[in-house]
């Protein structure tokens, strides 16, 4: 959500942001219903004091007998009382038609995210890793004969449609084992907090994130009215909505392995084959709660926290800050981690970092109080995927495939699978 009271300061500088975005000017719109809104309001309280003043001389007038004038502040003070009803009913619809059109409106990218209109403008800041020279041309994860047992698209189809998996065998443990190991890493070497939170949440909850109301069609939506989770960012980051927390409690950081939902509307055609777009998948997530001044720091730490999942796990990948035409709606400024996917030759997308300023904060009502005292202040988010489980696994299988088509795992993963090594031609953990 956008403050008004910045828009009506500085209309210019707002234009200016969203042009950025590829999104005309709105400042005027904003403002000429800002003005509707603050007018009824101060016709109401004008109507209000005349109101309490006539009351006053009702009584005067009834006391002194004077019934002609006891008769004609009777009337005015109810034609009074009926005007301030019109005019506070006014103020709030334009209140809600301002809530809606600000709502609306995508956060403002930081002067340091690049100008662009599609991925072709993001900006590469660094790659780690080598990709593996391979002596054989190297297969897509679901063409890899040590997958494909343990890989179930048709069941899943029979079960539930297009673009869902069942997993089966080595694949399922691998899975697991890749989700245990994110966590541990999150809450042993970068020092997070564990959650749990459901995958059922209310429309508030979609809101404060920024998923309600433009993106219902990418959601799911259960017929007594929750909202299944698209990522654990919506709960982690409304754990703290409507709250006022000390300055010294921040930065929150907390992370979640949950079960993620996706109409994937829009996306039609694009990564039909395989388990890389689907409609449900898993994720470790990341929030940071912070002050203003450490948000940008606090940015490039959860970076490095999903670099180091990729870096412990030997998988080359590549680090891009997104161009202002490709950030997600409730972005200032945002990493991508692209994953090196020889099966496809190509780095892939598999954590998305993402400061999103005082924006969340105030479709959320969260606020701190500073430390040297004064009215309390929105407080910053952030979010990132540490990292998206599936994805992962799809990368594990691609970069560690042997020409015999059996796949070999990265050490950190061995303890977790009860100290295999590698997955079989045939699908077994060896």
């Amino acid at each position: 959500m956008h403050d008004i009271k910045a828009i009506r300061e500085n209309p210019a500088a707002f234009d200016a942001a969203l042009a950025r975005r590829g999104l005309p000017p709105l400042s005027l719109e904003i403002l000429e219903i800002d003005a509707a809104r603050r007018a009824k309001i101060l016709a109401s309280e004008t109507a209000q004091a005349a109101q309490n003043a006539a009351s006053k001389q009702v009584g005067a007038a009834k006391a002194a007998g004077n019934d002609a004038e006891f008769e004609r502040l009777r009337a005015l003070v109810a034609q009074t009382k009926t005007d301030i009803a019109t005019l506070t009913e006014g103020a709030a619809a334009e209140d809600s038609r301002l809530r809606d059109l600000l709502a609306s409106i995508p956060n403002l990218p930081l002067p340091t995210a690049p100008d662009g209109r599609d991925e072709s403008d993001n900006l590469e800041l660094r790659r780690w890793g080598t990709p593996r020279a391979m002596d054989f041309k190297p297969l897509e994860h679901y063409q890899i004969p040590a997958a494909l047992p343990g890989l179930d698209f048709a069941t899943a189809a029979k079960l539930s449609g297009s673009r869902f998996v069942v997993l089966k065998g080595a694949m399922t443990r691998l899975h697991r084992a890749l989700a245990q190991f994110m966590l541990d890493t999150h809450i042993d070497d970068h020092g997070l907090t564990e959650y749990w939170t459901p995958v059922l949440v209310k429309d508030e909850a979609m809101f404060g994130t920024g998923n309600l109301p433009k993106f219902a069609e990418e959601s799911y939506q259960t017929t007594n009215g929750w909202w299944m989770i698209p990522t654990s960012e919506v709960t982690l980051t409304n754990t703290v909505a409507g709250d006022t927390l000390d300055a010294a409690a921040l930065p929150l950081r907390m992370t979640a392995h949950s079960q993620c939902f996706r109409s994937e509307a829009g996306s039609a055609g694009r990564d039909t084959s395989g388990m890389l777009r689907q409609h449900q998948f898993e994720k470790v997530e990341m929030v940071s709660i912070t002050t203003p001044e450490t948000s940008l720091t606090e940015h490039d730490r959860m970076t490095q926290c999903a670099e180091n999942i990729l870096q412990k796990l030997g998988l080359p990948y590549r680090v891009v800050v997104l161009c202002t035409g490709d950030m997600g709606f409730g972005s200032t400024k945002t990493h991508d981690l692209e994953v090196w996917l020889p099966g496809q030759d190509t780095y892939r997308e598999i954590s998305s970092v993402s400061v999103c300023g005082d924006f969340q904060a105030r479709r959320m009502n969260a606020r701190y109080k500073p430390a040297g005292g004064g009215k309390p202040e929105f407080v910053h988010t952030l979010n990132g995927s540490g990292v998206a489980v599936g994805r992962c696994l799809i990368a594990v299988l691609e970069n560690g495939q042997q020409a015999d088509g059996s796949v070999d795992l990265p050490a950190v993963l061995h303890p977790y699978l009860g100290g295999k090594t590698r997955i079989t031609t045939v699908g077994g953990l060896g």
